[in-house]
């Protein structure tokens, strides 16, 4: 996992929102995937879609086909959004939907925790305390205090977010904090 490139994602993501783009594509990578559907699921963003380097047709129309029988009928006619072969998948990008409220960006501030140079890990009671907004043992990070803020970590079932780790009782490497 490469934190540096993560690094590159969350000031990417935290420029286009302030630039109120609505689409924005990145670097397709199990990480950054991962990442991408943990924020969509806390409601930081709107779609999250893996296509070549043109952004997918169905992302510039109002209405996101939600059935995967009208996102298999498109990857038909359109074959930046067909299947991840070895002869394409140096082009692939995802391409994320940023979420609006009121004119204001929903992601206003997303920063690293670990650091290349100093990686943070957390227990599940270090996280426990974190979650409550109490400063975590032996860690740097402080708690999570501002309403609306998530805390993401990699853990050895994948990308969560901190309470969905606290409820499975496990702890990870942290990665980014939003809000």
């Amino acid at each position: 996992m490469s934190l540096v490139t993560l690094a590159h994602i969350c000031s990417h993501l935290q420029n286009c929102s302030r630039a109120h783009l609505t689409l924005t594509s990145l670097p397709s990578t199990n990480l950054n995937l991962a990442l991408m559907h943990a924020l969509q699921n806390s409601g930081f963003l709107s779609t999250v879609t893996r296509a070549g380097p043109k952004p997918p047709p169905y992302l510039y129309t109002t209405s996101h086909p939600s059935s995967s029988s009208a996102a298999s009928s498109l990857d038909a006619l359109h074959p930046d959004t067909a299947q991840i072969t070895r002869s394409n998948i140096a082009s692939r990008r995802l391409w994320v939907g940023l979420k609006y409220w009121n004119s204001e960006p929903v992601i206003r501030t997303i920063r690293m925790e670990s650091k290349p140079t100093r990686r943070v890990w957390v227990g599940r009671g270090e996280l426990q305390e974190m979650v409550l907004g109490r400063q975590g043992g032996r860690s740097l990070s402080k708690g999570m205090s501002v309403l609306g803020e998530c805390l993401f970590l990699s853990t050895d079932r994948g990308v969560l977010e901190a309470r969905e780790a606290v409820e499975m009782g496990i702890g990870g490497q942290l990665l980014v904090r939003v809000s």
